[in-house]
């Protein structure tokens, strides 16, 4: 019969079961030591199929007007849509798919075009203007962390945001909050009326201007007044001075919530926004139809 006790006992040792002088012991983790799941945001089921509100905004001003947003309506916007459970993601994310936000929450995409300056301006001490779009969701958000100042923001070529000297800077302040920039032409024109030439021109001179701004990955574009081009295939992408330029996502001037991503019936090149104002369809009637239960938006599992 063969002595097999060092053979055992080196395996013990392997596994940390023996102490000795050069081998640590065998410690059971501590309690506690996993991290806990997070919490639910809502006590919504996860739906995958849900769709997702894809919001349009413009100006902003003291007084609600057409196309234009008062700030207290904004400031009631951010505060509605965080109390319903809904978390702020680019275009990009929701084009891709990928959503960061928590279990039970709904995803929603802000978006700003024309970039105005009342969207975001910088007072003379280089702090956001708090009488500004931006600097409402800043205050919000410091309050508020788990609705950062996430958005997508379809800047034209009017510095952006107004001031020529400062578009870079904003465009850096808006990227490093987590936000993206997107293109929405030159000069803002009817891209229906327009030769195949002139559309290509506008859309890829947007895409290297704002680049040119500091502006990185630009890959969603806005139809100025959501119209397409003729020759829709543009939108799939073109050729433009020996260089390619395409475009992963398009989005409408409005319409209800947009499908959720990778369903069939989402058309990355059309993307439709609801308007953030009092209109009879626009962001209050989805907020209270959620809050009635006759719209079942999209929720993360």
């Amino acid at each position: 019969m063969k002595f097999v006790w060092p053979v055992l006992a080196i395996s013990l040792l392997s596994l940390g079961f023996i102490e000795t002088a050069s081998a640590p012991t065998y410690q059971l983790p501590i309690a506690g030591a996993w991290a806990a799941p997070p919490a639910r945001v809502t006590d919504r089921p996860g739906n995958i199929k849900g769709d997702v509100m894809v919001l349009m905004y413009h100006r902003f001003e003291q007084s609600e007007k057409y196309m234009v947003r008062s700030l207290a309506n904004f400031r009631s916007d951010l505060k509605r849509l965080r109390d319903a459970g809904f978390r702020p993601v680019t275009v990009s994310e929701y084009v891709d798919g990928k959503m960061d936000i928590p279990p039970g929450s709904s995803p929603v995409v802000l978006t700003f075009d024309d970039s105005w300056d009342t969207q975001f301006k910088l007072l003379r001490n280089g702090e956001p203007d708090p009488d500004t779009a931006v600097g409402v969701w800043l205050d919000f958000s410091k309050k508020h962390p788990e609705f950062p100042v996430k958005g997508t923001f379809f800047c034209l070529a009017n510095g952006p945001f107004g001031t020529a000297a400062q578009g870079a800077k904003k465009i850096k302040m808006l990227q490093s909050w987590g936000s993206e920039i997107g293109a929405h032409t030159m000069t803002h024109p009817n891209l229906a009326r327009l030769s195949d030439e002139r559309v290509k021109e506008e859309m890829a001179k947007s895409k290297l201007y704002l680049e040119s701004k500091g502006a990185k990955n630009v890959r969603t574009f806005a139809l100025p007044y959501g119209n397409l081009p003729r020759n829709t295939s543009l939108l799939h992408g073109f050729v433009w001075k020996g260089k390619v330029f395409k475009y992963d996502a398009v989005v409408l001037a409005a319409g209800n919530p947009a499908p959720a991503p990778g369903s069939s019936r989402l058309n990355k090149l059309r993307i439709p926004r609801v308007i953030a104002s009092q209109d009879t369809y626009g962001i209050n009637n989805w907020l209270n139809r959620l809050q009635n239960k006759t719209w079942k938006p999209f929720v993360q599992p």
